[in-house]
């Protein structure tokens, strides 16, 4: 079920250490973005027993940051309040395809993930799957999605990173500046390494498929509590 709401200009400042830009990143999800709804059903077969196990008890006013073509709308109780935001316009084409076709109720904007126009403390849950990998500034995104989310709140992460088997992880490092060029996408980055810069409060993690899989509760900093 959906709510269509007007699409924002992305704000977020490219961060050029970062190698690509914000614009290169629309760029190759544009290209990418029907080939992955062709592969939506691939791609729930190989992580959705960990999207349902990480996501089937978000609750409230629910966030998802970089939603892709909505993959997640199905692992999400019908009960929640859905906002989605990507800053692929392609990427969007597809979700509101997807939120169509479920039973939950929400909308979706354009907007960049490493500034949220949202106001402090607005969600109640904020969840993101396969995302800080690409964005140019990953603490950055982390960080907006600690202000948004409420004091009480969680936020649910789904990343991949290099194994711990170590013919793998040496097949992943040997593949990775590659797969950055052609997607954007770091492929052997360190989710938890990833977190501990940020403002966010480690809570728990597990890993699935050889390690490649991180999923991650946090929650946001509380009052007394130093920031990084």
């Amino acid at each position: 079920m959906t709510s269509h709401a007007a699409s924002e200009e992305p704000r977020g400042v490219d961060d050029e250490s970062s190698g690509m830009t914000i614009a290169d990143i629309q760029a190759a999800y544009a290209d990418a973005a029907d080939l992955a709804a062709r592969f939506d059903r691939v791609n729930r077969l190989l992580t959705g027993r960990y999207r349902r196990r990480q996501f089937a008890d978000a609750e409230g006013r629910v966030l998802e940051v970089a939603c892709g073509t909505g993959t997640n709308l199905r692992y999400l109780p019908d009960s929640v309040e859905y906002v989605g935001i990507d800053i692929s316009e392609a990427m969007l084409a597809r979700a509101w395809e997807t939120l169509d076709r479920v039973d939950v109720d929400g909308r979706l904007e354009r907007m960049d993930a490493q500034e949220l126009s949202f106001a402090d403390d607005s969600f109640d849950t904020v969840l993101s799957s396969f995302s800080t990998c690409t964005f140019p500034d990953p603490v950055a995104a982390l960080d907006e999605m600690a202000r948004v989310c409420r004091p009480d709140g969680r936020v649910l992460l789904i990343e991949h990173g290099p194994s711990d088997v170590d013919l793998l992880a040496r097949y992943q490092e040997y593949r990775a500046a590659a797969h950055y060029e052609r997607s954007g996408c770091r492929l052997t980055q360190e989710p938890l390494d990833v977190l501990e810069r940020s403002t966010l409060v480690f809570e728990e993690s597990d890993t699935a498929q050889l390690g490649r899989i991180t999923t991650i509760t946090a929650r946001p900093p509380r009052d007394g509590e130093v920031d990084r």
